[in-house]
C-alpha cells in the first residue's frame, strides 16, 4: 500500500516537479528522478520549442519595421539605425504572444546609456520565451558598449594587439573586464572571442579581430578569453566555424569562400577550435563562407551538414550548441529565401537560428516543416535540450 501511494504522488506531481520511474516492484530506492530539462521539454508545445531556437534582434519582434538590406559589421542598416529601437513597444508584445523567442541580441543602436539599457533589459527578460540577453562585445572594433561614449568602461585596442603580446593572461584580463561590465548590465552571452586565424592579409572582415595569424598563438588566447568571461559570469562563443580568417570577401554583404582543404584547416583553423572545444565552450558560431575544397560545393558552412555534423560534431566531437551567424547577412539572403534558410540550417545541424531577416516568417516555416515531416520533432527536441541545459546553467549562475 505504501508503495502504491508513493507512486501515485509521483504521478500527480510529475509536470510540476520531476519525472520518475520505477524499475523494480521490490525496491523503492530504484525510483530515479528524470532530468528537469527533460521534464520541461515534455511540457512544451511545438511553438514553445521552436521559439527557443530563435535568437533575434529587437526589431524582428516589431512587424511594422521592414529591412531588406544586408546588415554590416555593426549589425545594422541605415534604416534600422534611424529607427533606434530602444524599448519594448506594444507591437512587439503582441507579436511575442504568439511567437516566443529564446534570445535577444542588442546592437549599438539599441543602446543609449545605462538607464535606458537597464530598463530595456528588464523589459526583454519579461518576454514570452524567457529570452537570454546577447551582445557582440569582442573588444576593439566590435564593441557595442565600450565604443559608446555614454559608458565609462575600459576599452581595448584589438585582439590582434593582445595576441601580439604573446601573453594569454592579457586575453583573460580583457575578457574578464568585458564580462564584468556585461554581467552588471544584465547580459548572459557574449558572442566572442573570434577564434579565426587571420592568415589572409587581404581579409577585410576579420583582421585584428583575430588574435593572430599563427594558430599556436591564437589557441591559448581563445581559451583564456573564454575563461575570463566565465569567471565574470558570462557565457562566451567561439566564432566563425570553420574559420573566416583565410577569406577576402565579407559575408555581411555577399559570397565569401575559403579554398583550404580539410587537412589544411586541421593544421591551422581547427587548432583554435579544438582548443575551445576541449575547454568546454557552450557555443560555436558558424561562418557563412563556402568551403568548396571540403564540401565539393558552393554551399555556405552554415547550411552544410558535412561541415556542421560530419566535421564539427562527428570528427571534432563537439556536443554543445551550434549557433548560426546572423541569417540576415548577404551571404545567406542573396542565395536563399528567408524561410528556406531557417529550415535549411536546422536540417544541416544548427541549434539556434540567429537574426533571421523576417522572424515571423522563419518561425512559421520551421513549424510547418515539422508538421509536414520535413523536420522531425525529435530533431527539434535535440536542439531544444541543448538550449534548455545552457539556460539552466546560466540562470543558476546569476
Amino acid at each position: 500500500m505504501r508503495k502504491t501511494l508513493v507512486r501515485f504522488w509521483m504521478l500527480a506531481t510529475v509536470m510540476a516537479l520531476s519525472l520518475a520511474s520505477c524499475t523494480s516492484d521490490e525496491d523503492d530506492s530504484s525510483v530515479v528522478p528524470a532530468d528537469e530539462v527533460e521534464v520541461q521539454l515534455q511540457s512544451m508545445t511545438l511553438r514553445e520549442k521552436v521559439g527557443q531556437l530563435f535568437y533575434v534582434r529587437p526589431e524582428c519582434l516589431d512587424t511594422t519595421i521592414h529591412f531588406n538590406q544586408p546588415s554590416s559589421i555593426d549589425g545594422s542598416t541605415d534604416d534600422i539605425k534611424a529607427i533606434k529601437l530602444q524599448a519594448v513597444n506594444p507591437t512587439m508584445l503582441g507579436v511575442n504572444e504568439k511567437y516566443p523567442v529564446g534570445g535577444v541580441i542588442l546592437y549599438a543602436h539599441n543602446i543609449e546609456d545605462e538607464a535606458q539599457l537597464t530598463a530595456f533589459v528588464s523589459q526583454i527578460r519579461a518576454l514570452n520565451g524567457s529570452p537570454l540577453l546577447c551582445i557582440d562585445e569582442e573588444g576593439g572594433r566590435v564593441a557595442r558598449i565600450a565604443n559608446n561614449e555614454n559608458f565609462a568602461v575600459e576599452k581595448f585596442e584589438s585582439m590582434g594587439a593582445i595576441g601580439a603580446t604573446g601573453d594569454p593572461q592579457n586575453a583573460y584580463y580583457c575578457a574578464n573586464t568585458i564580462g564584468t561590465y556585461l554581467r552588471r548590465y544584465g547580459f548572459d552571452i557574449d558572442f566572442a572571442p573570434v577564434a579565426d586565424v587571420n592568415t589572409n592579409p587581404e581579409n577585410i572582415v576579420i583582421g585584428a579581430r583575430a588574435f593572430s595569424d599563427d594558430p599556436e598563438v591564437a589557441a591559448p588566447m581563445v581559451v583564456n578569453y573564454l575563461q575570463g568571461l566565465k569567471d565574470a559570469g558570462v557565457t562566451g562563443c567561439i566564432k566563425h566555424f570553420p574559420g573566416h580568417g583565410d577569406t577576402k570577401a565579407d559575408t555581411h554583404f555577399g559570397y565569401a569562400q575559403s579554398l583550404k582543404t580539410w587537412d589544411e584547416m586541421l593544421n591551422c583553423e581547427m587548432i583554435t577550435f579544438k582548443a575551445g572545444i576541449q575547454w568546454g565552450t557552450q557555443l560555436i558560431m558558424t561562418a557563412h563562407i563556402a568551403t568548396p575544397n571540403v564540401t565539393g560545393s558552393e554551399i555556405p558552412a552554415t547550411m552544410s551538414s558535412l561541415i556542421l555534423q560530419d566535421k564539427l560534431r562527428g570528427e571534432l566531437g563537439y556536443q554543445n550548441i551550434i549557433i548560426t551567424d546572423a541569417m540576415e547577412m548577404g551571404a545567406i539572403t542573396k542565395q536563399y529565401a528567408n524561410a528556406e534558410a531557417a529550415v535549411g540550417t536546422l536540417l544541416a545541424g544548427a541549434d539556434i537560428v540567429l537574426g533571421p531577416q523576417n522572424f515571423v516568417e522563419a518561425f512559421d516555416a520551421v513549424v510547418k516543416a515539422v508538421e509536414d515531416g520535413r523536420l522531425s520533432e525529435e530533431r527539434i527536441n535535440q536542439s531544444v535540450r541543448r538550449v534548455l541545459r545552457m539556460k539552466k546553467q546560466i540562470r543558476n549562475n546569476r
